[in-house]
């Protein structure tokens, strides 16, 4: 097919409503969620839709995503927060910790925040691990970098690549694609990616970068000898929302890290002021029970994903597995256990478990709006046609699919400091290219996406001022560390992933 001038046209007003996205965010400051709209309404009437459809169709894509990807990350938020109020988060810290000698300390970190990483959005681990790093530091004598970066590459990696994390949701239903399937090319990514972005930079890095933590957090933290975790307070830079622009979309919500309520944790519990009995368990849950719990999911979801391969259709056995495996399923199952797990069985009252679901719901807000209209920025760009475009583009360049995925979505990373809003607008441009590109894998395309969105965090990322605070770094620090480590993630998993896609 050539390329005509209507092409031109289209791409035209695609560039204008990302530039439009991205200046809103960025200089002025406008929330994310009100910048999609506009970009929505420029990329539709300049590209010739009749207001009204503009209109219709955001609504179409506005409601059909949150339908799909709204419901699962309220449930994983749920999840998160009765892990991490019922002490179960420090019951794997401690395991793993206390097992591991000095030297192995930062591949203990890495795969404590890989199993944390799973259910908690980015800000609520880093609360729940920023303490244990700088306790584990000082016991060990190290660098805070040297076991730090480890514990931020592996949830950095969990929230990019593996759902139920929003990133990867937006990718998948944005695409089509297979959750079972990218769940399970997530996890076989990401264990090299962390591996090598974790431990062996961390250990190596942590040789030139050796910064001293403020002493107010230190104190705040009340670490004497006991080795559980306090959950962190917001340093005053972040709470301020200094640098933050548009980044603070990137995971959880505009307000996630100011708005974690400190974890009843029964190993902190004499550092918490707590009138009522009730708000504290009474008991932590086991380390296997913790696992259990928190894998219930994945399981069920990768048991879904194995039975498709290799159980006919029609069969029994498969047709359990795939209700079970269903991604709705399978979050509410392990919320429905975790509320025995790690609410009622810990002497929590029905009250206040009900209360911890309800203040596990009120910070995803803002992450729950902006993932609903990236889907409608994604219909609006269906409608218009720009998926034949690309399409042409595509094909005329010769790059593959899965690149040029990660390409756009880098793009907006850099140009936004947003995760969430890279990964919405790569995937709403890269889902009409689809028809074009029948033999892509959508399943690593999502993955492709999300990788780019972990691209080379800097100043405009809320992410990379909250790593700074605490690890009491200077830009240029952060850079080396932080940064640095977000792109090799990046870099690393998109080889990776390409590598997957010859074989697969």
């Amino acid at each position: 097919m050539d390329w005509t001038s209507h092409d031109t046209w289209l791409v035209t007003w695609t560039l204008v409503a990302i530039v439009v996205v991205v200046v809103l965010i960025t200089r002025y400051k406008i929330h994310p969620f009100l910048a999609l709209i506009l970009g929505s309404a420029v990329v539709g009437l300049g590209a010739g839709l009749a207001a009204a459809n503009v209109i219709s169709e955001f609504e179409k894509g506005f409601g059909s995503t949150l339908g799909g990807v709204g419901i699962l990350v309220a449930l994983g938020t749920i999840l998160g927060k009765l892990l991490a109020d019922s002490g179960g988060a420090d019951r794997v810290v401690d395991t793993i910790v206390g097992r591991a000698g000095e030297r192995r300390l930062p591949w203990a970190m890495a795969l404590i925040a890989m199993i944390i990483g799973i259910p908690l959005f980015f800000e609520v681990g880093v609360v729940l691990l920023i303490p244990v790093i700088f306790l584990v530091a000082r016991r060990a004598g190290t660098s805070i970098v040297r076991v730090g970066i480890p514990a931020l590459a592996g949830l950095s990696v969990m929230h990019g690549l593996v759902p139920p994390h929003p990133g990867p949701l937006i990718a998948i239903d944005a695409l089509h694609a297979d959750l079972g399937q990218t769940l399970a090319f997530g996890l076989l990514v990401a264990v090299p990616t962390v591996i090598i972005a974790g431990p062996l930079y961390g250990i190596w890095i942590g040789r030139f970068v050796n910064p001293t933590p403020p002493a107010r957090l230190v104190a705040a933290f009340g670490i004497r000898s006991a080795p559980a975790p306090t959950p962190a307070p917001v340093p005053a830079a972040v709470a301020a929302g200094d640098g933050a622009s548009g980044g603070v979309a990137q995971r959880a919500s505009d307000k996630a890290d100011d708005t974690v309520e400190p974890s009843a944790q029964g190993a902190v519990g004499d550092d918490i002021d707590v009138d009522d009995p009730e708000d504290r368990p009474t008991s932590r849950p086991g380390f296997v029970l913790t696992l259990a719990t928190v894998l219930l999911p994945v399981v069920l979801m990768l048991g879904r994903a194995v039975a498709d391969i290799t159980l006919d259709k029609g069969n029994r056995a498969r047709t359990v597995l795939d209700f079970l495996g269903d991604p709705f399923v399978a979050l509410l199952l392990a919320v429905l256990v975790a509320l025995f797990t790690f609410g009622y069985l810990r002497g929590f009252s029905r009250q206040k478990v009900s209360d911890l679901v309800a203040g596990s719901l009120l910070p995803i807000a803002g992450i729950i709006f902006i993932i609903g209209a990236g889907g409608g920025f994604k219909q609006t760009l269906v409608a218009v046609g720009i998926g034949d475009a690309i399409g042409k583009a595509a094909a005329a360049s010769g790059i593959s699919a899965l690149l040029l995925g990660w390409l756009i979505s880098v793009g907006i990373r850099l140009a936004t400091g947003s995760a969430t809003v890279a990964t919405v607008t790569a995937a709403g441009l890269m889902a009409p290219l689809l028809s074009q590109l029948p033999d892509t894998n959508t399943a690593l395309l999502a993955l492709a996406i999300g990788s780019g969105s972990l691209f080379l965090s800097h100043v405009n990322d809320a992410g990379f001022w909250l790593v700074k605070e605490y690890f009491g770094m200077t830009v240029g620090e952060t850079f080396k560390t932080w940064s640095a480590m977000e792109t090799i993630i990046s870099v690393v998993s998109i080889v990776l992933i390409l590598a997957l896609g010859v074989v697969v």
